[in-house]
């Protein structure tokens, strides 16, 4: 085998010009496919990340028997909100955690009601997560000390035909399945271009929920953000040991149709990268095709000098499967610089364009670079070059060393 690898290497030097155009084809396919793979890892992190930081964090506290009500939104408070603050905090992969009080209610104005829920959040420490913060169209975002103020979004400013520092009614409920009802300032308001989101959503601050819903001193969860999805199996552990008798979830348990939808995607952009791998597959197979039918005279020679079908064989697999490991070398260099490099400045999108669920990718979209998937698909172009070396020379090493020749 040393021998017959000292020969395919000698060939693949000996042949640069051939050489260095496989190289360069299954570079190509392979940055092609590491680019692929990384706009699909971008826009799954962007829509996925901002829908879990619109549903309240990647991770929440809550007090016990909060699963089994959690649809209906239980004021059940927690009895240490402040340790289960710090407890998150202490995790290496938060970025945030705040208190929050959630509840469902009512808003109406002269235009009419819509139904709602009602957050009360800690607007300093959501801030560096908060994608409604980051949508403010009119007026401002919440501050600590707010009272009777409220931030809502486009869509139902629309419905309700108000405006910033217009006054509307707040209806919620508060603890034992009161109503509490209030007449609140709007102070600002968010355009996501989600119109079922921005419907659906009012916020206020957390000292004006607690009093508002009589939980004073009180929260009914914690909210956890982290740097990304995905990284939640250790801090729900983490949590879980360090704040016993709490219910920790991530938010793919508290909403398993997200994941679902998640799953699902996963499973058709799989089947988009396949396509891409078989197209570069094809490719490179028909590359090594040509390279290894063009030079039947030489196998011919290699068998007049006594080199067994199985030998010849060998040599011509190892020469693919080195160009394989050329080609996929340059193409993961190329292809994790380039990658890394657009998902420093991201690529600049038309929201406007792409429809109400896409405007979670946000103005820019940033491809990820996954080592772990750069490798295997390193690997896999490899192989391809190897094998594509295989059916031509196994047809070529069957004729006799004269016809072959000849």
């Amino acid at each position: 085998m040393g021998k017959l690898l000292r020969m395919a290497w000698r060939n693949v030097r000996r042949n640069g010009r051939r050489t260095v155009i496989a190289v360069i084809a299954i570079a190509l396919g392979l940055t092609l496919m590491l680019f692929f793979d990384g706009l699909l890892g971008g826009a799954k992190q962007a829509i996925y990340g901002n829908t879990v930081k619109l549903q309240g964090g990647n991770v929440q506290v809550h007090a016990p028997g909060y699963r089994e009500k959690a649809k209906r939104l239980p004021l059940l408070p927690l009895a240490d909100d402040e340790a289960a603050v710090q407890a998150a905090l202490a995790q290496a992969q938060v970025i945030a955690a705040s208190r929050r009080i959630e509840t469902s209610g009512m808003v109406s104005s002269r235009k009419g009601t819509m139904p709602v829920v009602i957050t009360g959040i800690e607007p300093e420490q959501e801030a560096p997560a908060s994608l409604v913060a980051e949508n403010i169209a009119q007026g401002r975002y919440l501050e600590a000390g707010d009272e009777d103020v409220l931030l809502i979004g486009q869509a139902l400013a629309k419905q309700l035909d108000v405006t910033v520092d217009d006054r509307i009614t707040l209806v919620g409920r508060a603890t034992h399945e009161q109503m509490r009802r209030r007449t609140m300032t709007i102070v600002g308001i968010y355009d996501m271009g989600m119109g079922e989101v921005e419907k659906r959503m009012v916020y206020v601050s957390f000292t004006e929920a607690q009093v508002l819903f009589d939980l004073r001193d009180q929260a009914t969860e914690v909210a956890v953000f982290l740097e990304r999805v995905g990284q939640e199996p250790p801090v729900v552990e983490g949590l879980q040991a360090a704040l016993p008798g709490y219910e920790v979830d991530a938010w793919d348990t508290l909403d398993p149709s997200t994941k679902q939808s998640m799953e699902m995607e996963d499973e058709i952009m799989g089947m988009f990268g396949l396509i891409i791998l078989l197209i570069a597959g094809v490719g490179i197979l028909n590359l090594m095709l040509m390279a290894v039918f063009e030079r039947t005279r030489e196998i011919g020679l290699l068998a007049a000098m006594g080199l067994k079908r199985h030998e010849i064989l060998s040599l011509f697999l190892l020469e693919g499967l080195l160009i394989g490991l050329l080609g996929s070398l340059v193409g993961g260099v190329l292809g994790g610089l380039f990658v890394s490099g657009v998902g420093q400045v991201g690529i600049k999108l038309s929201i406007a364009e792409m429809g109400e669920m896409m405007a979670l990718l946000g103005d820019r979209l940033y491809p990820m670079l996954r080592i772990d998937l750069l490798l295997g698909r390193a690997l896999t172009v490899a192989v391809i070059a190897a094998l594509a070396s295989l059916y031509p020379a196994w047809q070529a090493s069957k004729r006799e060393p004269a016809e072959a020749l000849h």
